[in-house]
């Protein structure tokens, strides 16, 4: 594939970012995924590393040293937006591909999104965040994340027809789209790729989602960390409701109405009469209703009502309690990226 950068000069090759931080475990997997592609053109790949507590650094650097494809790049706040911007500003090659430092991509995935890229006119493509888990904990918890009953229905959850979307898990970019926007709002912790992609269609672009893509994704381990995880995702998205207008829809305040008709239903239901506890009855029975259509065994739908439960309410007070002050204003909007 041959795209033209805005200096006129073609170039033919895939340049692959990841920010990385804390990743000792999976970043080797990672990256061995990444350079045994079937790609057939020019590769490199470049690890934006952030100050990471483990031997992440370490891993990074012997990965460069045995291979010259694998450039290091220091990323000294540790945010995801902010490497990702370090890694597209040094980058060569007119598609960047974006994967995570704990995913695992097959084969085939940067030869075909590179093909779907060109076919479609596409600025960015992507396809399904494949919840795969190795625990009996992420296992019920990759269920949940595949289902649309667990993270509505958005298409790179649970899969779906190929087509023009929203957003898309982590994509593959013409590099001059992202360039001409102003690369990834380092503004935002969470929700930046959704953030991005709403500037990329605005400017024209097509967001693309095709279900042969896929990305193997690792859920979290426990209940508090996926808490927090899903807290922060209310947190920003309620951020990028504030900053886009006309972005929210039903799939997004699903979550902090059901935590304020569940919250307000158990206080008046001791405080007042028994009969309000009713709406916080039929949410328990919908929660185990769903564990069973999920789950796969006893132990899920013993674990799924609570893996359910917190999802669903940590992601909606994130929402509720998300600050106005973490609003980037609009009266600053990005500058191209160079």
């Amino acid at each position: 594939m041959k795209l033209v950068e805005s200096d006129g000069r073609a170039q033919n090759g895939v340049s692959v970012i990841l920010p990385v931080l804390n990743e000792e475990l999976y970043l080797a997997h990672a990256v061995e995924a990444i350079l045994s592609q079937d790609y057939l053109g020019k590769l490199e790949v470049i690890l934006a590393v952030g100050p990471s507590t483990d031997r992440t650094q370490s891993v990074a650097d012997e990965l460069r040293n045995k291979d010259s494809r694998v450039v290091v790049v220091e990323n000294p706040s540790g945010k995801t937006a902010a490497g990702l911007n370090l890694a597209i500003k040094v980058s060569k090659y007119p598609v960047i591909v974006r994967v995570d430092g704990h995913a695992e991509i097959p084969h085939d995935y940067i030869s075909l999104a590179v093909q779907i890229l060109e076919e479609t006119g596409a600025v960015n493509v992507g396809g399904v965040m494949a919840a795969n888990g190795r625990t009996n904990f992420e296992r019920a918890v990759a269920l949940a994340m595949r289902s649309s009953l667990g993270v509505g229905a958005s298409r790179f959850h649970i899969g779906g027809f190929a087509g023009p979307v929203d957003t898309v898990y982590l994509g593959v970019f013409k590099r001059v789209a992202l360039l001409a926007v102003g690369g990834f709002d380092e503004r935002f912790t969470r929700a930046q790729d959704w953030e991005l992609n709403y500037r990329l269609r605005a400017a024209g672009g097509v967001v693309y989602f095709d279900p042969r893509l896929h990305v193997t994704y690792r859920p979290r381990p426990n209940v508090r960390a996926l808490a927090k995880q899903y807290f922060e995702y209310g947190r920003w998205r309620h951020v990028v409701i504030r900053r886009h207008q006309g972005t929210a829809n039903l799939r997004y305040l699903a979550p902090p109405f059901a935590f304020l008709g569940t919250a307000f239903s158990i206080l008046f239901g001791f405080l007042l009469s028994p009969l309000w506890l009713i709406p916080a009855s039929v949410y328990l029975f919908f929660l185990c209703l769903a564990s069973l259509l999920i789950g796969q065994s006893i132990a899920d739908y013993l674990r799924l009502p609570w893996i359910l439960f917190t999802m669903h309410m940590s992601w909606g007070a994130g929402y509720l309690l998300s600050p106005r002050s973490l609003v980037p204003s609009e009266s600053c909007p990005l500058e191209p990226l160079r």
